[in-house]
C-alpha cells in the first residue's frame, strides 16, 4: 500500500490476504511495515481446512452491515410504520427500485417469489463494492473467487427457476430448436442444443468476469495514479507539489466515479441475473426467434 518509494503495492488493494492483513510495506512510513495477523488459521473441519482471510472478513462485515440496516427496516414495515427520514427512505428506495424496475419486468408474476434473492445479491454486491472506497479495506468483488461464487449461485437460481416453472422435461426440451433443413437439420439441431445449453453457464461465467474486471480495473487505476506521488519523492519541491496535487485531484475525481460504478455494477449483475431467470421460465427459452431466422435464411 502507501509506504514510500518502491513500497506501493497496487495488488494489495484487490488480492485476498490469508493469515495476515497487510497495510504498509517495510521501509516506508513504518520501518518494519505494518500488518495484522489474522486468527483461525489452518483449522481442520474434516471436509476442508479453514483459514481466515481479508476478504472473508470483509464479506462477513458486508453481511452484518446489511442485516443491521435492513432487519430494523423490515420490522418497521411489518408493524405498518411509515418510514421517515432520508436514511430509511434511501435504503427502502433501493428495494423498491429493484422490485419494480428489475424483478417485475423480467419475471412477471414470479417477481415476488424471487425478489428476495435479487434484493440479497444486489445489496451484497453494492456494499462489497463500496467497501473498496475506504483505505486499507478493499473490495471483495475485485477478487475472481468471490465473483465466481456469486455467479455460481446465480447460475443455480437461473436453472432452478426454469425447472420450477417448466419442469425438467420442459426446461431441457426448451433448448431444442427444430431446423427444417433436409439431412443436416438434426445435426444442426444437436449442435445448437449443446450451444444453447452451455450458453446458460457461459452467461453466468460472464457475470463473474464482468463484475471482477470492472472493480479490479478501478482499484488498479487509483493505485497506479497514487504511485506517481511516490516516484517523484525527493526530486524537488516544485515537482513533488505539482505531481502530488494533480494525482490527488485525479484520485478524488475517480473516487466519485467509483461510487457510480459501484451502484452500476451491482445493478447490472442483478438485472442480468433477473433477465436470465426470466428467460429460463419461458417455453422454448425464447429460441423460437432463432428457429424462424434459420428457416428464413434457408428459404
Amino acid at each position: 500500500m502507501f509506504s514510500g518509494p518502491k513500497t506501493i503495492q497496487p495488488m494489495d488493494e484487490v488480492q485476498d490476504q490469508v493469515g495476515h492483513w497487510h497495510f504498509f510495506d517495510e521501509g516506508g512510513i513504518f520501518q518494519d511495515g505494518l500488518s495484522f495477523h489474522l486468527p483461525f488459521q489452518n483449522i481442520d473441519l474434516g471436509f476442508m481446512v479453514f483459514s481466515l482471510s481479508k476478504f472473508k472478513i470483509l464479506m462477513l462485515l458486508t453481511a452484518i452491515l446489511i442485516a443491521a440496516i435492513y432487519i430494523p427496516l423490515c420490522r418497521k414495515v411489518a408493524k405498518g410504520e411509515i418510514l421517515r427520514g432520508p436514511f430509511w427512505n434511501a435504503f427502502e428506495s433501493l428495494l423498491t427500485y429493484i422490485r419494480n424496475e428489475v424483478a417485475k419486468p423480467c419475471l412477471g408474476d414470479l417477481a415476488d417469489k424471487y425478489v428476495p434473492y435479487l434484493w440479497t445479491i444486489f445489496l451484497f454486491v453494492l456494499f462489497a463494492n463500496l467497501f473498496g472506497l475506504f483505505p486499507f479495506l478493499g473490495s471483495s468483488t475485485a477478487n475472481m473467487s468471490v465473483t465466481g461464487a456469486l455467479a455460481l449461485i446465480s447460475c443455480f437460481m437461473i436453472n432452478y427457476t426454469g425447472i420450477s416453472k417448466c419442469g425438467w422435461k420442459g426446461y431441457l426440451g426448451g433448448f431444442w430448436m427444430k431446423i427444417d433443413v433436409p439431412v443436416l437439420g438434426p445435426i444442426i439441431g444437436v449442435l445448437l442444443y449443446v450451444l444453447e445449453f452451455t450458453g446458460v453457464f457461459i452467461r453466468s461465467a460472464i457475470l463473474a468476469v464482468r463484475l471482477f474486471a470492472n472493480m479490479f480495473a478501478g482499484h488498479m487505476l487509483l493505485a497506479t495514479i497514487l504511485m506517481f506521488c511516490v516516484q517523484v519523492a525527493g526530486k524537488g519541491i516544485f515537482l513533488q507539489t505539482g505531481v502530488t496535487g494533480i494525482s490527488l485531484a485525479a484520485c478524488l475525481a475517480l473516487s466519485l466515479l467509483e461510487i457510480l460504478v459501484a451502484f452500476l455494477q451491482a445493478f447490472v449483475f442483478t438485472f442480468l441475473t433477473a433477465l436470465f431467470m426470466g428467460m429460463a421460465t419461458h417455453d422454448g427459452h425464447g429460441h423460437e426467434e432463432h428457429a424462424e431466422g434459420a428457416q428464413a435464411a434457408h428459404h
